[in-house]
């Protein structure tokens, strides 16, 4: 699975809708923020924004996180990610009390 094709489909989703002039992905610190210009009011954008992560994320094991960070007039500045959710995926043979062979 590439984050980058993900990434590129769910900014394309974005650039699809109306009311969104551009949208932008910077990275800073290896941390990947949301940039979008819009006419939307914060509501109706996050609700834009998860929808559009929900179908880039479609069919696959991924978890997205999007938190507000600043808006500036019309442009909106989210901090954005993709991540694999934190549980194992396989026996170790430890016995372990969360072992993936004991869910059903």
């Amino acid at each position: 699975m590439d984050l980058n094709t993900i990434w590129e489909f769910f900014i394309e989703q974005l650039q699809k809708q109306e009311k969104v002039n551009s949208v932008y992905v910077k990275r800073m610190a290896g941390i990947p923020f949301l940039y979008i210009e819009s006419t939307l009011e914060k509501s109706k954008l996050e609700e834009l924004i998860i929808g559009s992560s929900a179908r880039a994320m479609r069919g696959k094991r991924l978890h997205s996180d999007t938190i507000f960070f600043r808006k500036n007039h019309s442009l909106f500045v989210y901090r954005h990610r993709f991540y694999v959710p934190q549980e194992k995926m396989f026996c170790c043979g430890n016995l372990c009390v969360d072992c993936v062979r004991l869910k059903q």
